[in-house]
């Protein structure tokens, strides 16, 4: 899809890192400020600086001002088409915390949320999703796997806060599927998966990428699901926070091995201008509740 270089790559790759990091923490504060009625009100969440009033809602809101103008910063780094692709997602950082109050499908919405990076990736290598057919196959591919990946992982971390959850009245998947929760996580993880691959098959991927983007991720998320044991807030927090770096690695690794051994022609193909399966993972990895 793509001949960018290899240091190409890695400086988009490290571009959205940065601006992950820098919008996650924008969305944090966000939400902070929608729920700083209800954070007191949960154990998790009591002593987070709004919450204990440490810092005032007037304060916040200028700290999120310097937080969204740094990530236009980074945001401004990137071809002029990303910036068109890169505004629905403030809509969508400002609808999460509204969700959690009307759905027991706050995850979703989340999920829609930090997923956006997989869109944006295209156009950050310089392909315009609407005028190129199978970029636009697989983005949506990639973008869907990673709302799946995303009401994973927040669904066990939703189980940290379930009996507080009810208390504050906050809804979540958590408490929608509390007793088939192992069975909704499997479910999820078969599309994740499935997902991924359809992704890599729309972007022409070798098998690097399903040996090692696909078959890595089954692995980490078959363990993750296995082990994790959803009623020890302890055993929660260390998957959320563990699972999501070993399956967003593999991913990641996976992806750009594939892309090294295309370039290179270790995959047995002509070599030139392999076609990229833009890596994402950063932006789905991460804490808004």
């Amino acid at each position: 899809m793509t001949s960018s270089t290899p240091f190409q790559v890695l400086g988009t790759m490290g571009l959205f890192l940065t601006g992950a990091l820098v919008m996650r923490g924008a969305g944090c504060t966000i939400n902070d400020l929608w729920d700083r009625n209800l954070d007191p009100h949960v154990e998790r969440t009591k002593f987070r600086p709004i919450a204990r009033r440490a810092v005032s809602p007037r304060k916040a809101v200028v700290f999120t001002g310097m937080q969204l103008l740094a990530g236009l910063g980074i945001l401004l780094q990137f071809p002029t088409l990303c910036l068109w692709y890169g505004i629905p997602s403030l809509l969508l950082v400002t609808t999460y915390p509204l969700a959690k109050r009307i759905t027991y499908y706050p995850q979703a919405v989340l999920g829609l949320t930090f997923s956006w990076g997989a869109m944006m990736g295209f156009p950050a290598l310089g392909i315009d999703l609407l005028s190129n057919h199978s970029a636009l196959e697989s983005a949506a591919a990639l973008y869907s796997s990673c709302v799946a990946w995303t009401v994973l992982y927040d669904m066990i971390y939703a189980h940290m806060d379930i009996k507080d959850d009810v208390a504050a009245g906050i809804k979540s998947i958590a408490l929608r599927h509390e007793h088939n929760t192992k069975t909704v996580l499997s479910a999820l993880a078969v599309v994740q998966v499935a997902l991924l691959a359809a992704a890599g098959v729309s972007a022409g991927a070798g098998p690097v990428f399903f040996v090692g983007s696909c078959g890595s991720a089954v692995l980490s998320l078959g363990i993750m699901i296995w082990k994790v044991q959803l009623k020890n807030v302890q055993s929660c927090w260390w998957w959320f926070k563990n699972g999501c770096l070993l399956t967003g690695g593999g991913i990641t690794l996976g992806m750009f091995f594939d892309y090294i051994a295309r370039a290179t022609g270790l995959d047995g193909k002509n070599t030139g201008s392999p076609q990229v399966i833009t890596d994402v993972t950063s932006e789905s990895n991460g804490e808004l509740n």
